[in-house]
């Protein structure tokens, strides 16, 4: 069986967001918006959960000594014969992003939030780091129904491509979109005139999957 991956154009933005006075959100200022990459419609255990085994495909990294497992937006430490549920400290780094999750906007930077916590593109290469909620974010409260926008696209690896090499080409591979085609989906409304926004995605979305394939990717 194939192992294949779930992305949003939000979730290929790693370009360096120019800082812009107050808090922009991505859509309405109560609750997280409707559009992109966001699906609440799930249930998380709580802090303090404990499980015998970590569950299929968790991801494994390190801050400072210990070691973190997460998973579908939730994050996993051991003690002993079994793993505990915990919040993830900051600054730790993940190579991707929850499967669900909401973009936000504070001061022209994209935030990516999921089960409570923030998180943020790395600025020293590709992946993203667990973050301090932006100045001016307010508690947020998770919707019962929200649906993924139309953004996804899937990404399938062909010959057998580890996630940091996946990360790496999709990192390569957004900067050079965005250098082909002047949309950046990190940026509110793709950095362009709101009359160019459609054909800036198209053109975005065919230029990224055109260097996924020929990066060794299969991309619907």
């Amino acid at each position: 069986m194939k192992r294949g991956l779930r992305l949003s154009f939000a979730a290929l933005a790693f370009g360096a967001a120019v800082l812009s006075s107050g808090p922009v959100l991505a859509d309405r200022p109560a609750g997280p918006p409707s559009s992109g990459h966001a699906d609440y419609a799930r249930h998380y255990p709580p802090p303090g959960h404990v499980v015998h085994a970590l569950p299929p495909r968790s991801h494994v990294t390190r801050y400072h000594d210990s070691r973190y497992y997460y998973t579908g937006g939730v994050w996993y430490r051991p003690y002993g014969g079994y793993y505990r549920v915990v919040a993830p400290p900051v600054g730790i780094y993940v190579s991707l992003l929850p499967d669900f999750y909401t973009t936000l906007w504070f001061g022209g930077i994209p935030y990516y939030y999921a089960n409570s916590v923030y998180y943020t593109p790395r600025v020293d290469g590709p992946g993203y780091v667990v973050t301090e909620p932006p100045a001016g974010a307010a508690a947020r409260s998770e919707p019962a129904a929200a649906s993924s926008g139309s953004d996804d696209i899937f990404v399938y690896p062909r010959q057998s491509q580890s996630e940091a090499t996946l990360a790496r080409d999709r990192y390569e591979c957004h900067r050079w979109a965005v250098s082909q085609t002047g949309f950046d989906p990190s940026q509110p409304g793709g950095g362009v005139p709101e009359s160019r926004n459609e054909i800036g995605r198209s053109d975005y979305r065919r230029a990224i999957t055109a260097c996924l394939e020929g990066r060794g990717y299969t991309v619907r």
